[in-house]
């Protein structure tokens, strides 16, 4: 299968990096949700500042209706949007291939139920800030690690294919035959990171792994991230990184804790503007795995009551 072209469904700050990135090298098109974005895309291409700097020419549209003949969709919308998201694409993409790239689990079961296409299941590091509807400020230039889809996905070819179109199109990316210990690793990881900010307000700090005293936040992230890897053994899952060496690189500079280093998680940012978080695809997918191969997991069990608390206030 020869990847030429390809369609991007969603246009915040993911869909709009792969969006940007991948018009360097391919034919793309956009789908947004709304009609006046699609039609700024159109007028004034698409902008990517910080880690990269590039203006895109592409074509977008906020109808999936007519947007049939590519090769390959990537689904980037937030976790939370994936059910409605993927009811619009039903019928369409009849010879395209599929990729998920949302936090935690189950997106690939919610593609599923709306389309027989070939999956591939994809988690990214990699962030940005939305700036406009023509504008993503790139922040984070880490990779995104994919491969076929275990309940039915295209060849492994098809997914070097696209590994090396990101690249080539200035993105980091990297494809394995089996995408599950990465997979876990991500969720076990955004379990206790997006949880911990989600409920402290405090962005992604040097806190977060320090652990010299009896008040540091540092015992708290270890002990959910050991609770999720106890489940992923129970799954059979041989993890790919160490979520806890995961959380501890992010905010050091070799052995030194990093003072300058605050990302944002992206639950942190809906809870900051009390929207609906994606906690039920992290710590509630987290938990219900513990439940189901019978681990206990009384801290990812409280994080998500106490999440799902936190939207129900709001209401």
């Amino acid at each position: 299968m020869a990847i030429e072209r390809v369609c991007v469904v969603g246009a915040g700050a993911i869909g709009s990096l792969y969006a940007g990135h991948l018009a360097r090298v391919l034919d793309v098109t956009v789908l947004t949700r709304r009609r006046e974005q699609a039609a700024a895309l159109n007028e004034a291409g698409l902008q990517v500042s910080g880690k990269s700097d590039l203006r895109a020419r592409l074509t977008a549209s906020h109808e999936p209706h007519g947007i049939d003949d590519v090769d390959l969709a990537i689904v980037a919308c937030k976790a939370v949007d994936l059910p409605q998201t993927a009811a619009r694409l039903e019928g369409g993409f009849r010879r395209a291939a599929v990729m998920t790239v949302q936090n935690g689990l189950g997106a690939e079961e919610v593609v599923r139920r709306h389309g027989e296409w070939p999956l591939i299941s994809a988690v990214t590091f990699m962030s940005g800030t939305r700036r406009s509807d023509t504008h993503v400020e790139y922040e984070l230039d880490t990779a995104t690690w994919m491969g076929p889809y275990m309940g039915g996905g295209p060849p492994y070819e098809t997914v070097q294919e696209l590994e090396g179109l990101l690249i080539e199109g200035g993105l980091e990316a990297e494809a394995m035959p089996d995408l599950r210990p990465a997979q876990w690793s991500k969720l076990i990881f955004n379990a206790a990171v997006n949880g911990v900010a989600a409920l402290t307000d405090l962005p992604h700090v040097r806190a977060f792994a320090e652990e010299d005293e009896f008040a540091d936040l540092g015992h708290l992230l270890r002990g959910l991230i050991d609770e999720g890897k106890a489940v992923a053994a129970a799954a059979g899952i041989e993890l790919h990184d160490d979520p806890w060496e995961m959380n501890v690189r992010a905010v050091t500079h070799g052995e030194t804790l990093r003072s300058d280093y605050a990302h944002i998680p992206s639950m942190l940012a809906d809870v900051r503007g009390r929207r609906p978080t994606e906690v039920d695809y992290i710590s509630g997918a987290l938990a219900r795995e513990g439940e189901r191969l019978g681990v206990p997991t009384p801290l990812n069990t409280a994080m998500y009551r106490l999440i799902k608390a936190k939207e129900s206030s709001w209401r």
